[in-house]
């Protein structure tokens, strides 16, 4: 049970920081230079993060382990 409560707040958590890097690159928080090559190279940066962190979000709502905890957890039930 506390390993199940440890994920769900470590999912929530990596979910939080991956869409709020993905929200800072965005908006330029970190001030960088504002040429097109950078500002290209940052929305994109941005982008692959809010993906993965969207992912990630649909992985943690779905359930889905892919780390073969939930094979052995069900072995163990039997």
């Amino acid at each position: 049970m506390l390993t199940k409560t440890l994920r769900l707040v470590f999912g929530v958590l990596m979910i939080i920081v991956y869409l709020g890097m993905a929200y800072l690159l965005i908006v330029n928080f970190f001030e960088w230079n504002d040429t097109a090559m950078w500002r290209m190279i940052r929305l994109g940066m941005a982008a692959i993060l809010a993906a993965y962190g969207v992912y990630r979000a649909y992985r943690q709502v779905k359930g889905t382990d892919y780390y073969r905890n939930r094979q052995l957890e069900d072995r163990m039930r039997r």
